[in-house]
């Protein structure tokens, strides 16, 4: 997993826990960029973020447009915008159409990142309820990137990573406890 530049990670039903586990499992000064897409009603404040930089202590924000995405920054995409990543490594919000019923759409941030980060992008799937997210992670995986699926049997709700194992053969198909694992071997100021 040499290379890696950025994480992007998609959840929905089940979602807040699996993110708690994994970023959980992170160390402290985790120095590689996270953005993240969980599905979060519109028409109301997420209070995500705040809630993820309290439990994990670390720095969380939600995804404004034009920011300059910052490594050890855990961004997380807000209820009615889509997020994605600008070639020049700023993030990006939009209001198109929902996608698989979603506004945040996983795959809006996967395809973008991959494209933004091509071979140094690490894509993760997890628990879900609709098919969101496992077309972005194959783009990912087409465009030399990584990619990790949350086990289904482990998962809260299976249909997401089913729905991802489908269509690829990911790099890595693991429990939460083994995606945190993997995920902070990743960093670089760590060796």
């Amino acid at each position: 997993m040499n290379g890696i530049r950025a994480v992007v990670i998609g959840a929905s039903a089940g979602g807040v826990s699996a993110l708690f586990s994994v970023l959980g499992a992170l160390p402290q000064g985790f120095s590689l960029p996270v953005l993240c897409v969980l599905h979060v009603p519109e028409g109301r404040d997420s209070q995500l973020a705040e809630v993820l930089q309290r439990r994990l202590a670390r720095p969380v924000l939600e995804a404004m447009d034009k920011a300059r995405i910052e490594n050890g920054v855990v961004y997380v995409a807000g209820p009615g915008y889509h997020l994605s990543v600008e070639r020049d490594f700023t993030l990006s919000l939009s209001q198109e159409e929902p996608l698989h019923f979603s506004r945040p759409a996983i795959d809006f941030l996967f395809e973008s990142a991959a494209d933004a980060y091509g071979p140094g992008l690490l894509g993760v799937l997890l628990t879900g309820a609709n098919e969101d997210g496992a077309r972005g992670l194959l783009y990912i995986k087409q465009s030399g990137g990584r990619t990790i699926v949350q086990d289904p049997r482990d998962a809260q709700v299976a249909l997401m990573p089913e729905a991802a194992l489908a269509l690829h053969s990911p790099d890595h198909i693991l429990p939460l406890s083994g995606i945190g694992q993997l995920l902070a071997t990743l960093d670089p100021s760590a060796c």
